[in-house]
């Protein structure tokens, strides 16, 4: 917000005022304590530790899970499902409880966990299963862990095709120090199985083992070695390599417009000091000085923009922040989605602030209308999203759709937090109004606008304004979405701040070169190309995106629809937050240019 050049002081006070309170109520209130709960998990000979089932489902689809006992395993007379966060809730986790005891340091061998008849239609279920490459996960002690359901033998001399096998046990190895649990495995026996081939009833005894050893491991450093994962010597690798050609670029591009753009506009300053009206003609942002503060067309959309692209950008900063103070330890179920639910219906008064705060620059009329849109521009497509996937993922019974209860909270978060916040804001904006102060008048009617080359028109500057940033982050955006639709931890918070401000520096100066290039051939509408511009890395970063969908293994029209649908949510959010730092470098840069002539 800051980067708004035409607010006055009262205003910037203001704007920081308001982010200082999102910051404090965040790290007060928001952020979980570095534990995995609340209890101090310390326990006696024989106590009994927690151990909750969670889900299933294939290992190419990360978003079809469904819960535990959706396939026909051994369950408890009475189910009883965990009352969960809405991040949880919106991560697909149904945590419920189970018949195994692994009680603290008591170890077992071979117990029976139940015997059960499954019929045909239950034999068929698990061999479905089995095809698919399911594997089921578990928390003990809010320490994750997975196995697979079962197995497939191709057996090449058996005309009849492969053998589908269904593992019957399960054995866990736990890793303790003195009274803590410290590191969970659990591995489905291969050598204990039953065949599943046929649609027959049978007969299946499920068992399951337990093994203690000891460690002098940290208890707080349990979660370590789930960061292990993305640690690999490749990926750090990776990672720096991306970091140096990002930096390599930048020092390009800044050369670039330092040798070339920086230069030209020097010339064209020492222009003006002479008094040769026929020289000063052949520099032509000069001559459109009386239009290019014109007001621009659709002021509330772009009010709008500039609202929701400052509130996101808060809350990109708040979340990495959080990154920071170790609140997103891998596995900590839920904080992420939490965090973003609660960070962006706080920062609702950072985007109506700005909205109104910006319309109000140029017209006391009209603003609520901007607060309104700066409500529903990023939201509305984002709900109707979300409806469109969730309808179909209750239509296919996955834990990724939501339950009524939830939809009804995160809607009363957003009329009864966010939309008073939203006009709060606003409410701030409009009282704190300033007007736009030009260094130049703005004539009556707007000059002609002469024919422009194809290269300087706007999808040829927004393929190069996006190309350049999108090709310096691609790596890190490749472990990012590795994450997100895969099995991944990202646990390098720093690389990838590094990598925003990489990004947001690369839009920052390309927005300029462009911005100038535009002026220089007497085109004064910069105000929308600067954020079609800038935002525009957020295009190839979706067809990035559909990219490494191809060359993953998902599959399924529903995980199609989930991996497009929110992807194309994320783009849109990073093409309102990369638009809206792209509007605010070019309006600094039109004005120092112009205010220069003026003292000129």
């Amino acid at each position: 917000m800051a980067a708004f050049a035409t607010m006055g002081n009262g205003t910037l006070k203001m704007n920081f005022l308001l982010l200082l309170v999102l910051l404090t109520t965040l790290v007060l209130f928001s952020a979980p304590s570095a534990s995995a709960s609340a209890s101090d998990h310390r326990y006696n000979v024989g106590d009994h530790v927690p151990l909750f089932v969670n889900k299933v489902g294939p290992l190419n689809n990360p978003s079809e899970t469904y819960q535990y006992y959706d396939l026909p395993f051994c369950h408890p007379d009475t189910v009883i499902q965990q009352t969960e966060t809405i991040g949880e809730v919106l991560n697909g986790d149904r945590l419920t409880n189970t018949l195994y005891e692994l009680n603290f340091r008591e170890g077992k061998s071979h117990t029976t966990l139940c015997h059960k008849k499954l019929k045909a239609s239950e034999v068929a279920i698990f061999r479905n299963a089995v095809i698919r490459d399911f594997y089921f996960q578990m928390y003990y002690d809010d320490l994750p862990l997975w196995a697979f359901v079962g197995k497939v033998e191709e057996e090449y001399w058996n005309l009849s095709g492969p053998k589908y096998y269904l593992f019957k046990h399960v054995q866990f190895d736990v890793v303790y120090n003195d009274n803590q649990v410290i590191e969970i495995k659990a591995f489905s026996d291969p050598n204990d199985v039953m065949d599943i081939t046929e649609d027959a009833k049978i007969d299946v005894e499920f068992t399951y083992s337990v093994n203690w050893n000891a460690s002098s491991a940290n208890f707080k450093s349990r979660m370590d070695k789930y960061s292990k994962a993305s640690l690999l010597s490749i990926r750090q690798k990776m990672h720096w390599f991306s970091f140096i050609n990002s930096i390599v670029i930048i020092f390009l591009l800044m050369g670039f417009l330092t040798l070339l753009i920086m230069r030209r506009l020097k010339n064209d300053m020492r222009r003006f000091s002479n008094v040769d009206e026929e020289e000063d003609k052949e520099v032509g942002w000069k001559y459109i000085h009386g239009d290019v503060f014109r007001c621009p067309s659709n002021m509330s959309l772009l009010s709008a923009v500039l609202g929701v692209g400052t509130q996101l950008l808060t809350l990109v900063c708040i979340l990495f922040l959080l990154a920071f103070f170790g609140v997103f330890y891998p596995y900590n179920r839920g904080a992420l989605l939490t965090s973003i639910v609660s960070v962006y219906a706080l920062t609702s008064v950072v985007g109506g602030y700005t909205s109104a705060a910006f319309h109000n620059q140029f017209s006391e009329a009209g603003w609520k209308r901007s607060v309104l849109l700066t409500g529903i521009l990023y939201t509305g497509p984002l709900f109707a999203t979300m409806s469109i996937v969730n309808t179909i993922a209750i239509a296919q019974g996955v834990t990724a759709a939501l339950p009524f209860g939830t939809i009804v909270v995160i809607l009363l978060i957003y009329f009864l937090l966010a939309i008073p916040l939203l006009a709060l804001g606003g409410l701030i904006g409009h009282r704190f109004r300033s007007e736009f102060s030009a260094p130049s008048a703005t004539k009556p009617y707007p000059r002609e606008i002469p024919p422009l080359a194809w290269y300087r028109k706007i999808p040829s500057q927004m393929l190069i304004a996006g190309l350049l940033p999108f090709g310096a982050v691609v790596l890190q955006l490749h472990h990012l979405y590795a994450s997100i639709w895969g099995y991944k931890i990202y646990t390098l918070p720093g690389i990838l701040f590094v990598t925003f401000v990489i990004l947001v520096i690369l839009t920052a100066i390309l927005s300029i070169g462009l911005t100038y290039i535009q002026l220089s051939v007497e085109d004064h509408r910069w105000w929308w190309r600067s954020v079609l511009c800038g935002g525009s890395t957020a295009i190839f970063m979706f067809g990035y995106a559909i990219y490494f969908y191809l060359k993953s293994n998902m599959d399924g029209l529903m995980q199609l629809l989930f991996f497009i649908g929110y992807n194309a949510c994320m783009a849109y959010a990073f093409f309102l937050v990369l638009g809206t730092i792209s509007f605010c470098v070019s309006l600094m840069f039109v004005r120092y240019i112009y205010r220069a002539i003026k003292s000129e």
